[in-house]
């Protein structure tokens, strides 16, 4: 395309984690302008790749994220940031909160990257999740750039970096009578704890790595969903594009589908698990034979037999929009939740800010709340028809009650389902949650992962009672 002068960031933009700036300041070094909204599985694996390739190539381009919100709740920079951080983001990032920067770049969708030559014009954009070369793309960027200096190599340091705790980011949980297991996905690995927080076992090396074996040598990358039949943890290993199981007994790991990067699933019998692709893997629930999972960078629900080895394709069309019916007529908008009783899938969808139900026998897909459009969102309890969610993260159901918990992450708090036709009502806690983004159910308990506060949470439905619980190395 022909150079043109790019426009100037504007004033309104609020930079997240770095000292403010302008274009200017970045003439003589080629810059990427990531346009992404971070609730986004699409825009986070772009910003992934960006960063994978600085990573191989230090020095050679500067990459700025430019998160535009779609949820009211992203207007808040500090919730703008944990998200960018939960999918280990670090490059400076500013939010957009109006949309100004996005209208005077004329940016049209997510993802968005806009690439500025070192005089400061545009070279070119990748509009898209999976549009162009982004290897090759860039080269060409830098072709003509200077020399790089030494402290190109240094990169650009954080401001305000996250607390250091014994958690970073958990999502996924799993409950027992007597154990928990967590998903500590910014520290790479599987935690299995008692009910005090004390800390039995560590599954993964606390590196994002790829590779099976035991204790000491097994590692995940920014897995987020756990779950528990018999002596094994099912593990979706999201940023590995896998499905990941943890024998229990000898704490060996293996890899029972995916190849470590995204990609197309392919249905039928998986005789070569690491040449079978899956694409972010957000969440899994396991019984009869069969592991389910919500993926949410193909917007699907696919099924894993245990006993045949087999991949299915349940349900979702893989468009981004929200529409019920059977199998592959209905529609997903990036499921991260699933929770399953009897013969009946329930799967939280969240970019869609509903709750839906899959029937096994026949694959139909019903909403049960929200669900009225990927713009469509809010905070109201009451009957299903009425109520509605905020960019909900996880679900779980009661053991020995018809009640479904669900994780409203963007409006920090705990709601609850009756199913049966029952209504939709807010837990009353004594503070608002910090997108909660993992549960699970006992029988006298719910446990929350307090996503962004870095925390694991118990709460007492008969009491009332929330309260911290302290994990324990």
């Amino acid at each position: 395309m022909s150079a043109r002068p790019a426009k100037e960031l504007p004033d309104s933009s609020t930079w997240l984690n770095a000292r403010p700036a302008t274009l200017g300041d970045y003439r003589g070094r080629p810059l990427v302008l990531a346009f992404v909204n971070a609730a986004s599985a699409w825009c986070m694996q772009r910003v992934g790749e960006l960063a994978q390739w600085s990573a191989r190539n230090p020095g050679r381009a500067q990459a700025i994220v430019v998160q535009v919100p779609r949820f009211d709740s992203e207007r808040d920079p500090a919730h703008s940031l944990k998200l960018l951080r939960r999918q280990g983001a670090a490059m400076p990032a500013l939010l957009d909160r109006d949309w100004r920067a996005w209208r005077d770049f004329a940016v049209e969708s997510w993802p968005t990257l806009v690439l500025l030559d070192s005089r400061g014009e545009e070279h070119s954009r990748l509009v898209g999740a999976q549009a162009g070369d982004l290897e090759k793309t860039l080269n060409m960027l830098c072709e003509d750039a200077l020399p790089r200096l030494d402290e190109d190599f240094a990169g650009t340091a954080e401001a305000n970096a996250e607390p250091r705790a014994t958690l970073s980011f958990p999502m996924g949980l799993a409950a027992t009578e007597e154990r928990l297991y967590i998903a500590d996905s910014g520290h790479h690995r599987i935690l299995e704890c008692d009910h005090g927080g004390r800390v039995l076992r560590s599954f993964g090396l606390g590196i994002a790595d790829f590779v099976d074996g035991g204790i000491g040598e097994a590692a995940f990358r920014r897995p987020q969903g756990v779950a528990l039949l018999r002596d094994a943890l099912y593990v979706a290993d999201t940023g590995n594009h896998a499905l990941r199981r943890i024998n229990l007994s000898s704490g060996h790991v293996d890899t029972l589908c995916g190849s470590g990067r995204a990609g197309e699933p392919v249905e039928g019998v998986v005789s070569q698990p690491r040449q079978v692709s899956l694409n972010q893997p957000r969440d899994l629930v396991v019984a009869h034979n069969q592991v389910h999972l919500a993926m949410a960078g193909d917007n699907r629900i696919w099924s894993y037999d245990l006993g045949r080895r087999e991949l299915h394709w349940r349900a979702g069309s893989g468009a981004l929009e929200s529409r019920d019916g059977s199998g592959h007529l209905a529609a997903f908008s990036q499921p991260t939740g699933l929770a399953q009783v009897q013969h009946t899938l329930y799967v939280c969808d969240a970019l869609a800010s509903s709750v839906r139900s899959l029937q096994i026998a026949g694959d139909r897909v019903q909403t049960l709340v929200g669900g009225r459009g990927n713009w469509e969102f809010g905070d109201a309890d009451g009957p299903r028809g009425q109520a509605s969610l905020q960019y909900p993260q996880a679900i779980a159901l009661s053991p020995e009650a018809p009640l479904l918990w669900i994780a409203d992450s963007g409006n920090g708090r705990l709601r609850v389902l009756r199913l049966g036709g029952g209504e939709l009502s807010t837990v009353a806690l004594p503070r608002p949650l910090h997108g909660p983004a993992g549960l699970a159910a006992t029988d006298d308990a719910v446990w929350i992962a307090e996503t962004d506060a870095h925390a694991l949470l118990k709460y007492q439905p008969a009491t009332g009672q929330l309260h911290e619980i302290p994990i324990q190395e």
